[in-house]
């Protein structure tokens, strides 16, 4: 089943946060340059939604006018009103008919760095309605705490200290989790969840990673140094043929795609572990006439999916249609993107917050290091085997909460 819409609880007054949405609904408020929600819908593009609705209450007509209809990359957004105060279940309720099959269903005025499609490969399964991402090494006693028994959530608990996981408010629902919600208005926090809990439906996925809400002014004001914190970070280039995929002689299609050993594993695990990954390519069959452009995309396309069955995914791809021999004249010249040469890894290095420091590619031919070397980040050579048992090594420990406190 193919997941595209994201869904933002994006209603509340934000009272807490005092004059500062006196004027402005709270998902709206500047944070490090931009609008927080623009954030969320950011990482909703990168992990691959293509809908992303925006459940509005409290100065609902700015954020209609600010929103409904704008694309942010492939994401295209839309916005629902609610008239009156429906809490966050009583406005999934009044947007029932704009709602997916199943979707993500997240708060507006929090952030979590975890890999979203984590959630996904549970829809294999039947037996619950909705699945939740709990952060783990969040301190402080502003959250409640919540308590697994194996991989469903059993109970909530009050707030309070404790090393229990708290509940990060991003979701995997079943659309029939709108036959629960008999009245309007209705939370989801009080309402909904702890029945589901005691009814065994709904699972919990505990995650170690960067959490902030800007529910208050305290963390209002550390969100803006924290959130680009968490959003810089460190990436592993692969190259594609010989890496990825088996390297068949100008592979093109689906069909002529033979994944490396380990090469999905590999991939989700970066993206568990908080790395961006990219995929730069030589793809000189383009020059030589062998295959167009279109069906680079489409392969990279297919590919994507793929990886999206098993939570993975790749923040981008770029390749090199270029050659200096090529028999295309519109593609035969010497370009700085094909390696050795650096062009794809610098234009990524621009487009995207990454930790250089922490960062290094992965080729399994020496163009591909010198491309890195050029670049300045390591290149490390892949001979063949298992990418996954290549990689692990390679990416320390998920990073725990940085910025708390």
């Amino acid at each position: 089943m193919t997941v595209d819409q994201a869904v933002f609880l994006v209603g509340g007054l934000g009272t807490r946060l005092g004059s500062l949405t006196a004027h402005s609904a709270k998902p709206v408020l500047d944070v490090a340059g931009k609008p927080f929600v623009e954030h969320l819908l950011g990482e909703a593009n990168r992990f691959g939604f293509r809908k992303a609705l925006l459940l509005c209450g409290h100065r609902a007509a700015d954020l209609r006018a600010a929103y409904d209809g704008r694309r942010f990359g492939d994401l295209k957004v839309e916005v629902a009103v609610e008239a009156e105060p429906a809490g966050t279940a009583g406005a999934l309720a009044l947007s029932a008919d704009r709602l997916d099959e199943v979707f993500l269903l997240a708060n507006g005025d929090s952030f979590f760095d975890f890999n979203w499609l984590a959630l996904l490969p549970s829809l294999e399964r039947d037996d619950w309605t909705m699945h939740a991402a709990l952060a783990l090494g969040v301190p402080g006693g502003r959250y409640g705490r919540v308590e697994l028994e194996g991989d469903r959530i059993s109970r909530f608990l009050p707030k309070g200290e404790g090393d229990l996981p708290i509940n990060a408010g991003i979701y995997l629902v079943r659309r029939r989790l709108l036959d629960r919600i008999q009245a309007v208005p209705c939370s989801l926090e009080n309402d909904i969840l702890p029945a589901l809990a005691a009814e065994g439906g709904l699972l919990g996925r505990p995650v170690e990673g960067a959490f902030i809400d800007i529910g208050i002014p305290e963390d209002f004001e550390r969100a803006q140094s924290a959130l680009p914190m968490f959003l810089r970070r460190p990436a592993v280039f692969l190259d594609r043929d010989g890496v990825l995929n088996h390297d068949d002689n100008y592979v093109h299609r689906p069909d002529q795609v033979r994944w490396t050993d380990g090469a999905i594993e590999a991939v989700r695990w970066l993206n568990d572990a908080g790395h961006y990954v990219f995929v730069v390519t030589n793809q000189a069959g383009v020059a030589r006439g062998l295959y167009g452009e279109e069906d680079v995309l489409r392969l990279h396309g297919w590919m994507q999916s793929e990886l999206r069955r098993v939570g993975a995914h790749i923040d981008g791809f770029e390749y090199c249609p270029y050659h200096p021999e090529g028999t295309v004249e519109a593609y035969r010249r010497v370009s700085e993107f094909r390696k050795p040469g650096p062009g794809m890894i610098l234009k990524l290095k621009q487009a995207w917050a990454i930790d250089e420091a922490r960062s290094f590619l992965i080729g399994d031919r020496e163009s591909d290091l010198q491309a890195a070397a050029a670049a300045g980040i390591p290149g490390h050579l892949f001979t063949g085997g298992n990418l996954f048992d290549f990689v692990r090594p390679r990416v320390p420990a998920r990073r725990r909460n940085p910025a708390a406190g």
